[in-house]
């Protein structure tokens, strides 16, 4: 029986040790935004407005056989609002 508490006592010094000796838990990674959301949803928005104001001047200059200035001009937009509500 005393073989018996010795070895458990043991056994429990063992464990001890051994938690002792973990490894603490790894940490996941923080990754720091070089762009914070809001700059990016901006750059998105400006890059679809590029983007559009660019495929109106190859449409209107390349495809229409029109100056592809002109699809900027106010005067142009007036014409094909008037053509759409029938005026």
């Amino acid at each position: 029986m005393a073989e018996l508490k010795k070895n458990f006592s043991l056994r429990k010094k063992a464990e001890k040790d051994e938690v002792k000796t973990e490894e603490p838990k790894k940490t996941w990674w923080v990754q720091i935004r070089l762009f914070p959301i809001w700059l990016r949803i901006i750059i998105v928005i400006a890059l679809v407005v590029l983007a559009a104001v660019l495929g109106a001047m190859v449409g209107f200059g390349v495809i229409g056989d029109g100056e592809p200035a002109d699809a900027l001009k106010w005067e142009t937009w007036q014409h094909i609002f008037d053509i759409m509500s029938g005026k």
